[in-house]
């Protein structure tokens, strides 16, 4: 199977690239993010302290989460309902945040994502897809972009999904999930030996996307006919 690992830190752009890249190389696209995001969600819904570790880890055995594909599309089901669309809010961000840093939660999920790289070529983009997920992956790209430019790209993303957002917020919210990610003890934000930089900071979308597939391609991984 062709597993092309996409990493980096948030604002980076690593979903919309990995969709793109998927879409232009016909394999499947697994936002691992919104694994951590569905386990986030379920713990507010259902109260949890999230800084409460054994409250966390006790819940987990009630969290059920399952991916499908809908006409190509990832969807995100947690107990049975599907949460594709209630995940992507600040709130939910951190608490995917707080429990990612969770030995337990990581451990929970891991085995789901690497039995869909098994199965299927994949694009995989998360924060340590390269390091901890997918470490034999044909090709691991490690997104980055300067601080300022990926929260404008988070600002405008909220505002296009009609949420009220201040830039000096998103900013914020930004640095502090750099923070946490870089330094949380398992499995850390951070760019696998054998990984290849890319800078996104003055590059489109479109841009962005023909960099990545050159190196893809330069790896010897080609479109699925």
């Amino acid at each position: 199977m062709n597993n092309i690992a996409i990493d980096g830190p948030a604002g980076a752009g690593k979903s919309s690239i990995a969709r793109e890249i998927s879409r232009r190389l016909g394999i499947i696209y697994l936002d691992t993010g919104a694994l951590y995001r569905a386990v986030g969600l379920y713990m507010i819904k259902n109260d949890i302290d999230l800084k409460k570790i054994d409250r966390v880890v006790l819940a987990l055995k009630n969290c059920e989460i399952s991916i499908r594909y809908v006409e190509k599309s990832q969807k995100v089901f947690l107990c049975g309902e599907d949460i594709s669309d209630f995940i992507r809010s600040d709130q939910v961000s951190m608490a995917a945040s707080d429990v990612s840093a969770i030995c337990q939660v990581r451990e929970y999920l891991l085995d789901l994502q690497r039995d869909i790289a098994r199965n299927h070529d994949v694009v995989m983009d998360g924060r340590d897809i390269g390091t901890v997920v997918l470490p034999d992956a044909n090709v691991k790209i490690f997104l980055t972009a300067s601080i300022n430019s990926r929260a404008k790209r988070r600002f405008n993303e909220l505002l296009e999904m009609g949420q009220d957002a201040k830039f000096e917020d998103v900013l914020k919210y930004i640095k502090q999930r750099d923070l946490q990610d870089t330094n949380r003890k398992f499995a850390p934000l951070k760019m696998a030996d054998d990984a290849i930089l890319v800078d996104t900071t003055n590059l489109s979308l479109e841009e962005s996307v023909e960099n990545v597939l050159k190196i893809i391609k330069k790896n010897g991984v080609e479109k699925n006919k």
